[in-house]
Order: C-alpha cells, then structure tokens, then sequence
C-alpha cells in the first residue's frame, strides 16, 4: 500500500510538471517588488507564502526573492519596472494599475460584484484570466491571479455618517473603481499605499480612509484615529491579488517552472479565501473593545453607490474598448450564473 501511495503521488506530481528537478537544472533567481509591506496579515503574509511554497515546489531551482515596497522601486511604480526588465516580478493587485488600463481594475475588484468564488469562476473558466493577459501582454507583462480575499470594509471616519450624501466634499483614501464612484459623489480621492495611509490620517492630509478588512485594518492601527467603522464593502466584496511578471522572463521559464508558479498561485487562491474568512470575527472583537463602533450603511445608501457605479461603468466602457470587452464579458457571464444562485445558494 505505502508503494502504491508513493507512485500515486509521484505520477501526480509529474502530471503538474512538479516532478524532482534535474540534477543539473540551472537555478532562476528572480527580484519579487511588493506593493505591500511583508508583515501585513494577508495582503503581505500571502505574498510570503508564494515565496516558500515557489521555493519548495521546486526543490530550489526556482526562487522569488520578496522586496519589501519601495526596496526595489516605489510601490507604485512596479508596473514600468517590470515591463522594463528592472524588476523581474511583483507581488500587487491589478487594481492599482487602473491608471495605466482602466480595464485592470476589473480583475481585482469590481464594485457592487462577484463574491469569491463567482470571481473565480469568471477569471478560470469564463474568459476573464484571457482577457486580463490580453491586456497586459501589449505591456510587455504576464499575471497570474494569485490570492483571493473576502470582503472588505467601506471606511474609517472620525465622526459617525448618518448619510452617504455627508461625505461630499471629504478627503478620503479610496482604491480602484470604488474612487470613481466616490468622485461622482463628490468626495476627493486619493490612492495612498497601505504604509503612507496611517500618517495621511494622522496629520489630517485625509478625513477618511478605506483599506481592507478587519483583521488587516486592526493591523494598521486606524481604529486610534477614527472610530467610526463602515460596512459593507459595497467596493470590494473580493479582491484579487496577482504575480506580475516580465513576459519575456516567463516565456523564458521551462514548462515545469511555469507550471510550479500556476500551482503555488492556485493554493495561495485557496489559502487566502480560507484564512480571510476565518480570521474577521476574532478581529472584530478586538476592536470593538478598543472603542471602535461598527456601522452599516442604509438600504438608501447602497442604492445610490449602486446607481452611481452603474454611471461610472458605462462612462469608462463608452471611452475604453478593453474595458468595455472585460465589462461585457463579466455582466454576460453573471447574468448566466445568477440562474445557478439563485437555485444553489440559501438567501
């Protein structure tokens, strides 16, 4: 039996091109930039495990070394550095690349859109993961989706909103298409790294800020600031994250390296699903009794985010034809699937 268990689990592991590499295969060593800081709970903590896993996955002969932001480049600006070839990976989300291809920031969040496993299904098997490299191909640049995490939170404000219409005027932190919708409502925007958010609020350069969930923002300590705390997450009810490449260094990796990188992306997919669900409640409590009051916004409310994202949608798909090509194709693809949920899934 112990025999048949080891063949079985090395013909499995050949068949994902996993297989003990040659003796004499030459070593990758590529530079990994990060747009966030190692030590954050999931958004860093996932980008580490890529690192250990990539690393072990393939008995060492390849390895992604993670740089800290701004290490290597400033966190921002990774999407040139790796297209140029200075920078051979990165560990980031598309969204923050919206500024380069507006289309970008539908395979990383969409406002009012799929939770995650409805995301994944469209990214793996309903054209989105062909769109997304369509897209950065042009660039010079490939991605793996690679980690997933549940909903986030919509805001941390110093005094309690009592209507979105209230914000109107305030300076806030906001990512991705989420800061598209909030200008139409009037609110400035700005896109701040997680690192710099903390000192932003502190000294007042912003009213309010949006970042992540629970468990991450308790990391960052926003709650000493403000204690005003939104939900839902109407902007992000899940986030993709991704491993950015230089094309012309993965077209250069051997079938089994790229195959240790798609495997390695799919766990961290899995590893970051089930961890973010699982750690929100306990961080929640926390910060509860750190005098952190939780809110949820009015069915109003949502219903006027929704009807201006709508607008922001058709404004940006009326301008760009990759967005409009990703766009159809993820409203196609939900309406066909929203036959599934509603028969599949409890209300």
């Amino acid at each position: 039996m112990k025999r048949t268990l080891v063949v079985t689990t090395l013909v499995l592991a050949l068949a994902l091109g996993l297989g003990n590499p040659s003796a004499n295969a030459e070593t990758v060593r590529w530079k990994m930039g990060a747009t966030f800081p190692s030590k954050l709970v999931q958004l860093g903590s996932l980008g580490k495990t890529l690192e250990a896993n990539i690393k072990a996955l393939s008995g060492g002969t390849l390895q992604l070394k993670y740089f800290e932001p701004g290490a290597l480049v400033p966190a921002l600006e990774l999407f040139d550095a790796i297209k140029s070839g200075s920078v051979d990976a990165g560990w980031s989300t598309p969204g923050y690349w919206q500024g380069k291809e507006p289309a970008l920031a539908l395979f990383s969040a969409v406002p009012f859109g799929p939770s995650a496993g409805e995301y994944a299904a469209w990214i793996y098997h309903g054209g989105g993961e062909k769109l997304m490299q369509k897209i950065y191909n042009k660039h010079g640049l490939h991605s793996l989706v690679c980690g997933v995490i549940a909903p986030e939170a919509s805001g941390w404000f110093r005094q309690e909103i009592k209507s979105i219409d209230e914000l109107k005027g305030k300076k806030m932190r906001f990512f991705g298409l989420g800061a598209k919708v909030m200008q139409k409502l009037g609110v400035d925007t700005q896109l701040l790294a997680g690192a710099d958010i903390y000192p932003a609020l502190e000294r007042g350069t912003i009213d309010a800020t949006e970042f992540s969930m629970p468990a991450i923002d308790l990391n960052l300590g926003f709650y000493q600031i403000a204690k005003h705390y939104y939900f839902p997450g109407w902007h992000q009810q899940s986030t993709l994250f991704e491993l950015l490449m230089n094309k012309k260094k993965w077209d250069a990796l051997s079938e089994q390296h790229k195959a240790v990188l798609k495997v390695a992306c799919l766990a961290n997919f899995t590893l970051g699903l089930a961890e973010g669900e699982a750690i929100q409640s306990k961080a929640l409590k926390t910060l509860k009794e750190k005098g952190v009051q939780i809110h949820r916004w009015s069915e109003e409310d949502l219903a006027k985010l929704e009807r201006a994202w709508k607008e922001v949608a058709a404004e940006i798909a009326a301008k760009d034809a990759n967005f409009k090509e990703a766009w159809d194709s993820l409203n196609k693809f939900r309406a066909e699937y929203s036959v599934w949920r509603e028969l599949g899934y409890l209300r």
